[in-house]
């Protein structure tokens, strides 16, 4: 019997050792990715707040790499397609309503989707005439933001009956016979618009940051797991002894 006991103990020792090093491995993990958010913070902080820059051209397009252009203050000089607008479900700090995305056409022919603001669930209908529309060349200044493919609201884009969950860039140009499109789209800052819509300047940059809480857990568990198997070898050293 005791013999038995002592090989369990020898096991439960083992498989505690392998459950506290994955835990804590899990935790050390989550104190790397604490790090990584904060300096991810730290730089598109400085990007939101820098001096706007011209955003990227035609040719860098095909290189576009989003985690370092997004955020970024950018601005891009061209001409509203008015007639071209995709009006895209959104929920806003001032309600249900739609971001009204707009083409807009460079001198070269290059198309940038502009998302000119905000307009209330109850000007559906009448925004696409009573918005704001710009003539002539505009220069607008933004954020630039990263194209949004997957939907949103648990629903996918229906583009057969314009009906838009998400800022899909390329399924937009697609829907409005759109010529080269930029893989990105820039949210318009809050200059104001004559008529007050739409309105601008309500992109959210928040980033989630639990992964101090995340660590703790995971410690935790590790020092939950230790103790549990030192008891339980204990306890077989106790009845072997006896």
């Amino acid at each position: 019997m005791s013999f038995r006991l002592s090989r369990f103990s020898i096991f439960v020792g083992l498989v505690s050792i392998a459950v506290v090093a994955v835990l804590v491995s899990l935790g050390t993990w989550q104190i790397q990715r604490r790090a990584w958010k904060h300096d991810l913070i730290a730089r598109v902080e400085a990007r939101v707040h820098a001096d706007p820059v011209q955003a990227p051209e035609q040719a860098k397009w095909l290189g576009f790499d989003a985690a370092s252009e997004a955020y970024r203050r950018v601005f891009a000089v061209g001409t509203f397609a008015h007639d071209r607008e995709t009006l895209v479900q959104a929920v806003t700090e001032l309600g249900g309503g739609f971001w009204v995305m707009t083409p807009l056409v460079g001198a070269d022919g290059a198309t940038i989707l502009i998302n000119r603001g905000f307009v209330p669930a109850d000007r559906r209908e009448p925004a696409m005439g009573e918005i704001c529309r710009s003539a002539g060349e505009t220069r607008v200044t933004g954020l630039l933001r990263v194209s949004e493919p997957r939907g949103g609201f648990l629903r996918a884009n229906d583009p057969a009956k314009n009906r838009w969950y998400s800022r899909d860039v390329a399924a937009i140009a697609e829907a409005r016979g759109l010529g080269p499109t930029a893989p990105y789209f820039i949210d318009a800052d809050a200059t104001p618009n004559p008529g007050g819509y739409p309105v601008g300047g309500l992109t959210v940059v928040t980033f989630s940051d639990n992964h101090l809480v995340y660590a703790l857990t995971w410690y935790v568990l590790a020092l939950m797991a230790a103790a549990g198997g030192a008891y339980v070898i204990r306890d077989g050293m106790r009845s072997r002894a006896a």
